[in-house]
């Protein structure tokens, strides 16, 4: 898409007003961004972590990816100051009485291992309830290191960084959010502060590139788990909870962890489409429906298709399922497949699927040639 046709996104700047009671949302600034269909590839569920920051000295850098919306206390201080649910650096001071000012390139900043590798589509860095303590600016760059690489051996010399978020006039108590337009698979990203100042969270959206290597070494594994590179490519209903949670790792902890509709009122029922990781023999499935009791689905199918426009097979038929219990099923012949399709009858959710398989020969090349393109 060029840049005249890209749609154009909302943009915050300068102070909000001070909070004035009652609900601190009630004048959050924000937008709806279309890269948010993709995956948060800084998500803790998916092991993402804030591995170093230059400064936190008024509240620490781990907030930044806390999942739900920063919470704001206005009679909560403590020794240092005002509690803030975020990241918030000291002000910045200038070198003299005589330029005590900071500069025009001093900045704060922070850097985040991605949960999982992928291309960024989007970010967004909310500054809720920073209203006058925000930065001026933000800016972003991203990497990709292999391994698990300290915060000194990101930041040494050698290392290349690439720019996904020039630096950006941002609002206060708003959610300043940037589309990306970077082709390159990214492990870790630079979020830098200009000059100082807060930010209450922050997204990478994107698709998760996984490494080849890693998933012919394992060879069988979940094809559409999102850390393996499944993704969630459209849905019935979302009135809940997003399809997304679906193929998040490990099991869920709690009813709104996982996929759960409106209730229906008509004869039809409810879906979800996935592109898998790459073409792939599909062997075994699991359907979970982990604390989804009264609202669980009350029966499922699964149907594979070989390519985006194959026909849809059935290697699930339509099952019972039972409340908050994992479900194993083996289907009678091996399936091959680049998409799944999880439909529940009539409605309600399950938490999670498992699509366990291998890659097929052709699906394993497929991969790899898009791991080198993206500079993996």
């Amino acid at each position: 898409m060029t840049e005249q046709h890209r749609p154009a996104l909302a943009r915050f700047t300068g102070d909000a007003n001070p909070y004035g009671g009652g609900d601190p949302y009630a004048d959050h600034r924000t937008a709806d961004f279309p890269f948010t269909q993709y995956a948060d590839l800084a998500g803790r569920q998916l092991g993402a972590g804030v591995v170093a920051a230059n400064d936190e000295f008024f509240a620490q850098r781990e907030n930044l990816l806390l999942p739900g919306r920063a919470e704001f206390d206005p009679e909560h201080f403590g020794h240092k100051g005002k509690v803030m649910d975020g990241w918030e650096t000291r002000r910045r001071r200038g070198a003299s009485a005589g330029h005590p000012w900071p500069t025009a390139d001093d900045h704060d900043w922070a850097l985040v291992r991605l949960g999982a590798p992928g291309v960024v589509r989007g970010i967004v860095v909310d500054t809720a309830h920073f209203r006058g303590n925000h930065p001026q600016a933000v800016s972003v760059e991203g990497t990709s290191v292999p391994g698990a690489p300290s915060p000194e051996e990101l930041l040494a010399d050698d290392v290349k960084w690439s720019t996904l978020v020039p630096r950006t006039e941002v609002g206060g108590h708003a959610a300043n959010g940037f589309a990306v337009d970077v082709e390159q698979r990214i492990t870790h990203i630079r979020v830098k502060q200009h000059p100082d100042g807060g930010i209450a969270r922050l997204r990478v959206y994107g698709e998760v590139v996984p490494d080849p290597k890693w998933l012919s070494v394992l060879g069988t594994f979940d094809v559409v788990a999102l850390e393996n590179g499944g993704q969630v490519e459209d849905a019935s209903n979302l009135f809940y909870s997003p399809a997304t949670n679906t193929i998040q790792p490990g099991r869920s902890q709690k009813m709104d962890d996982g996929w759960e509709t409106r209730r229906r009122r008509d004869q039809g029922n409810d879906w979800i489409r996935y592109r898998l990781v790459a073409r792939s023999e599909i062997r075994a499935i699991e359907i979970d429906t982990a604390y989804l009791k009264g609202n669980s689905a009350g029966w499922a199918s699964v149907s594979v298709r070989d390519g985006s426009d194959g026909e849809w097979t059935e290697i699930l038929p339509r099952t019972r399922l039972q409340p908050d219990t994992n479900h194993r099923f083996v289907p009678t012949a091996a399936a091959v497949g680049t998409h799944a399709r999880v439909d529940i009858y009539p409605d309600g959710g399950i938490s999670r699927l498992r699509l366990f398989g291998a890659l097929t020969e052709d699906g394993a090349a497929g991969l790899a040639a898009r791991h080198r393109e993206l500079g993996g």
